[in-house]
Parts: C-alpha cells; structure tokens; sequence
C-alpha cells in the first residue's frame, strides 16, 4: 500500500499541477485536501485489480488518481458545517478551517469535475468504449444513487430510527460504491469477463462494509492521535450505527466474516489475488 500510496500521490501531484492565475487558492486548497495523507485504499484497490489482468500502468494510475480526487472531494464537502462539522482530518485542519467554506466547497466541485476530465483523457486508455465506461460507472458510483445518495440518508439517520436493512443500505451506497467502482474498474482496464466482474462486485460489496463498520467501531474505541479525526461524534449526534444496532462484540464478529467472505470470492484469480486477500484482513485489524 506504501508504494501504491508513493505511485498514486505522483499522478495527483501532476494532475493537480498548480497554476499563478487569479484562482491559485483554489488549486492551493485542491492540493491541499488530496496530497497529504490518507490511505489510499481505493486507488490501492484500482491498481490491485488491474494488476490481474495485465492493465496498463499508466491507465490503471490514473484511473486510480481519478477515484482518490472524488475520494477527497466528499471528505472536503463531508466535513463542512452543514454536514459533520468536522476540525480534524488526517491529523490536519480540514479544508474549511485551513482556508474558507466557500474556497472548500470549491475544491470539492473543481475535484470532482477533474476526475472525469481525467477518466476522459486519452492517456487513461486509447479506447473510447473503455473511457466512456469508466466515466459511466464513476458517475453512478459517486452521485445520487451511490456515495451522495448514501451521505442524503445519513442526514437522514440523525432524525430517524434506522434498523441494520437501513443502515446497510446507506453504507453500501455512501462508502461500498465507491469501493465497488475501484475494484471493477480494474476488471474494465482490463477487458475481463463477466464472471470476474461479478467476482469483484461480490468482494468490494463485503469489503465495504467490513470497513465500515471497523470505521464505527473505530469512532467509539479509537483516539484523535490513531485516527487523525475527531472521535465519539456518531453517539453524540444519535446518529444510527452498525455498532450502535448490533453491539462492539457482534459488530467486530460481523467485519471479520465480511472480510472472509469477500476474499472467497476472490477464488477464480488464484495468487495473482492474494495482496486483493491481504487488504481484506487489514481493513478489519487497522487502527486508522
């Protein structure tokens, strides 16, 4: 992950090339809300699965450059007053409280609108039919029926009662979509068959969920200093969680069989998966 973490952070710093031109602090925000810090395990995820099928490095980079900037778009817009009002992430100011609200939000718009222009790009895949898909998938993946669709019901989940159907729902739509679309992407790169597209559907499907409910576990047993955000937040807005409904016993349990679940059906990839097999054990021990 630390060299997929080196490689990726490599193409945002080039895609997010700045500029002196009167709109500099907006490229200084966009900079700033992308280049330090994070996991990047979506990108991580992109690189992994194009990797079993041969994908392009070039492609697959930017491809997962494209993922990690609607990544930190919806951190930025996450954060603001109006959603979490956040103070803390990575271990720095977020965007708001580092430059203005308005200069955030900006930087959320400029970044979701650069990922496309970067799927678009002919340096992505000298294939349109390819580029088109990818723009195609991203898009669902990130707007009213996935990740923003999902953030809409969380709102949601402070005002109302929410069971785990509910609950399951909006994680799959406000964090699985996203992680479904980094690891089909590889399979789309790659020109794969159905069969391992419906593979990596069925393990980005468990694997977004183990993550978070590690997430919400994580928000009620872990610190500021392991997280690099505030703590404790979800219970104090009543906010309905998997660890709220089901308990830190049960919920633990429950990350552990979705991260076994999801490396089954990695199954038809053999070796070529096991790093795809590693990530899933690791989403579920992290402590950030």
């Amino acid at each position: 992950m630390a060299t997929a973490e080196a490689q990726v952070s490599e193409m945002l710093d080039r895609v997010l090339s700045a500029e002196t031109v009167p709109e500099t602090r907006l490229y200084e925000s966009m900079r700033y809300a992308t280049l330090e810090g994070g996991k990047r395990l979506r990108p991580f995820l992109v690189l992994q699965c194009a990797n079993l099928f041969d994908g392009t490095c070039q492609g697959s980079l930017r491809t997962a450059a494209a993922v990690e900037l609607v990544h930190c778009y919806s951190l930025i817009h996450d954060d603001l007053p109006v959603m979490d009002d956040d103070d803390l992430r990575r271990g720095r100011p977020t965007t708001h409280r580092q430059f203005d609200e308005a200069t955030a939000i900006l930087a959320g718009d400029a970044l979701l609108t650069l990922s496309f222009e970067v799927l678009a790009h002919p340096d992505t895949h000298n294939n349109p039919s390819v580029r088109c898909d990818l723009v195609l998938k991203l898009a669902r993946a990130a707007g009213s029926h996935g990740m923003v669709g999902g953030q809409m019901i969380d709102l949601s989940a402070q005002k109302e009662s929410f069971g785990i159907g509910e609950i399951t729902r909006m994680q799959r739509l406000k964090t699985g979509a996203l992680i479904t679309f980094s690891c089909e992407a590889g399979a789309i790169l790659g020109n794969a068959i159905e069969p391992a597209h419906e593979a990596l559907r069925g393990y980005a499907h468990d694997l977004g969920l183990a993550f978070q409910i590690t997430d919400d576990l994580l928000d009620v047993e872990g610190t500021v200093e392991e997280t690099g955000k505030a703590v404790g937040k979800d219970e104090d807005a009543g906010k309905a969680t998997f660890v709220g409904i089901l308990g830190r016993d049960r919920a633990r349990t429950q990350a552990s069989l979705l991260a076994d679940q999801a490396i089954e059906h990695l199954a038809i990839f053999d070796e070529k998966a096991d790093l795809l097999r590693s990530v899933a054990r690791f989403i579920v021990e992290r402590r950030s």
